[in-house]
């Protein structure tokens, strides 16, 4: 499907290559770690027992860490392909 001066497989190895990077930024995100609050970080509420030993370090409650999780975060994204079309968004 590559065209023009592009090598057979290029596209595919820039899926791959995208694909890759969001894998690893995933992974590089701060997860909790040490002991779980009882309480909640930004509102105060108590967190359940049970939420607190499913995930070891815990400092949210549910409804805190769904908004969080909604929250648009903005983010700069590589230009694979190059195209004047992509570098005018």
């Amino acid at each position: 499907m590559a065209g023009g001066w592009s090598r057979d497989g290029a596209v595919q190895e820039q899926i791959e290559d995208s694909i890759k990077d969001e894998l690893s930024r995933m992974q590089a995100r701060r997860r909790p770690s040490g002991e779980s609050a009882t309480h909640c970080a930004e509102c105060e509420e108590p967190i359940p027992e049970k939420r607190r030993v499913a995930i070891p370090g815990v400092k949210l409650c549910i409804d805190c860490q769904q908004e969080r999780d909604g929250a648009y975060q903005a983010r700069g994204g590589i230009n694979r392909r190059g195209s004047k079309d992509s570098q005018l968004k």
